[in-house]
């Protein structure tokens, strides 16, 4: 008797202006990839992109009141994240590298 396997890839058609697919074609050159790769790769990040920005939190009362409570905080500076905003940027004057 003859078993039928699982399919494990699923083929996508898609028609595409060519300006379209000339711009995939250079972006998926600039980064080493195959055409489809790339757009495998850009499609799966977008769509897990979509579902985690409509992704549902639940949490008790109690460990929303907590949330709530370090969102209310005043905002503690972090002295790294200071000294690195008022360090002047590479194509700024007085730009020195750090070691």
């Amino acid at each position: 008797m003859a078993t039928t396997a699982d399919r494990k890839e699923y083929p996508i058609s898609m028609r595409l202006p060519e300006s379209d697919v000339a711009m995939i074609d250079r972006a998926a050159t600039l980064r080493g990839r195959s055409r489809t790769d790339f757009v495998r790769d850009a499609a799966v990040r977008a769509a897990e992109e979509v579902v985690m920005e409509n992704r549902l939190i639940r949490m008790s009362p109690e460990g929303f009141s907590d949330f709530m409570k370090v969102l209310s905080a005043p905002a503690v500076p972090v002295p790294e994240i200071v000294e690195l905003a008022d360090r002047p940027a590479p194509w700024e004057a007085g730009y020195v590298a750090k070691r």
